[in-house]
């Protein structure tokens, strides 16, 4: 194992990772090489017959690879326990906790060890880890993996095609921008709640009102989440990112349409539904065109819950403009204790989300005006998620 740790975060042509390829087999029987993100990293895979792989960026090693199962360059798989001292090829997730007595964290669905000069994550099949045989992958990094995406994603057939480049390899703005608009159209990108859309990525740009601006999409093959960041000084930049670090990622409050969209935008947003208030866990307040909406959160079972969204009717709408937002609290009190999913609530079958008119999609229509603020709270929320995290392992 210390052969590894040793050849981390050092160019291909040091010693340490010389000795490495050489107890690997020498020669790699499969390469491969992607240019990833903007500015451009090149990634540099070398895999050998052995079962080891090391991956590089820029010519540095990021991560070692230990593959335990046949793989196109592998056939048998390595021997783990040539490796790590006291892990078998059928461990489980508990022989590596009573083999490193150090704190694990999670990232990504997986846990990993927090080492003195690397980061260990063993892989396991989806769900696995207390099985003998659930065992997959060993991985080695430099980094977090909190922080970072799996190196195996370096080689994603989506995400390798979303940067458009000119015929001299510089970055295309348009095309890159056109190339996700392509994707979201397709399906095989998601649009995610927040930053800022990607149909506002240039006008808010343009405008200049903001330092930096950015639009995140979720690739659907590899889960990881594109950022496009456009800055007010500095060159555009594309990058890969794990959710939960996506999440933490700088974002500025959007100012209102009206001071950066053209006609259209401005007549889009004030047909759309607007923000007006919001309980944090239990409410949010929207209007459209003089209707007022309540997107409630309610109980299904100590392990469930769902939203119920009513639009006010005369008599609720009252009560709010005279006693307040408390009687939106106490509303969706009721809302939660008659449980709209059941058909005798009262609510049942005024909740849009189930039965919505005139087949709107009122669902993505309430994201979008709640998006800025839903967002911000989930970046509150992994910030403190992080520091938690950072501060448990420093004790």
């Amino acid at each position: 194992m210390q052969l590894i740790i040793e050849a981390l975060g050092k160019p291909q042509g040091d010693l340490a990772v010389r000795d490495l390829i050489a107890a690997f087999g020498t020669a790699p029987a499969e390469t491969a090489a992607y240019r990833i993100g903007e500015p451009v990293v090149l990634s540099q895979h070398l895999r050998f017959g052995s079962g080891g792989e090391i991956v590089l960026h820029d010519d540095v090693v990021i991560a070692v690879i230990l593959h335990l199962t046949p793989t196109s360059f592998a056939p048998r798989g390595l021997d783990v326990a040539e490796w790590i001292p006291g892990i078998g090829n059928s461990a489980t997730f508990a022989d590596f906790r009573a083999s490193f007595d150090v704190p694990w964290r999670f990232a990504e669905g997986d846990r990993y060890f927090v080492l003195d000069a690397a980061y260990l994550r063993p892989e396991f099949v989806k769900y696995g880890g207390r099985r003998a045989g659930d065992l997959q992958r060993v991985a080695f990094t430099v980094e977090d993996p909190k922080d970072t995406c799996r190196p195996a994603h370096d080689g994603c057939p989506v995400c390798r095609e979303l940067i458009a480049r000119t015929e001299d390899g510089l970055f295309d703005l348009d095309g890159t921008i056109h190339r996700l608009s392509d994707g979201l159209e397709a399906g095989v990108l998601t649009s995610r709640d927040g930053p800022v859309p990607l149909a506002d990525l240039r006008p808010l740009h343009a405008s200049d009102l903001l330092e930096r601006v950015e639009s995140q999409v979720t690739c659907t093959a590899c889960g990881r989440v594109a950022c496009l960041t456009l800055y007010r000084d500095s060159s555009p930049t594309f990058g890969h990112h794990p959710l939960d670090a996506a999440l933490r990622r700088p974002h500025e409050a959007i100012p209102p349409v009206e001071r950066w969209g053209d006609a259209a935008r401005i007549a889009a947003a004030r047909e759309a539904m607007r923000y007006v208030d919001h309980e944090p866990g239990s409410w949010f307040l929207v209007e459209q065109q003089g209707d007022l909406y309540l997107d409630s959160r309610y109980s299904i079972s100590s392990m469930l819950d769902d939203s119920c969204l009513i639009r006010l009717d005369d008599a609720e709408r009252r009560q709010y403009r005279e006693a307040g937002r408390d009687t939106l609290t106490e509303l969706a009190r009721r809302i939660d204790s008659t449980g709209p999913h059941r058909e005798e609530s009262p609510f049942h079958l005024r909740n849009l989300r189930r039965y919505p008119e005139d087949g709107r999609d009122y669902t993505t229509e309430l994201r979008a005006a709640i998006a800025d603020h839903t967002w911000l709270a989930r970046q509150k929320q992994a910030a403190a998620q992080h520091a938690r995290a950072a501060s448990a392992a420093e004790g």
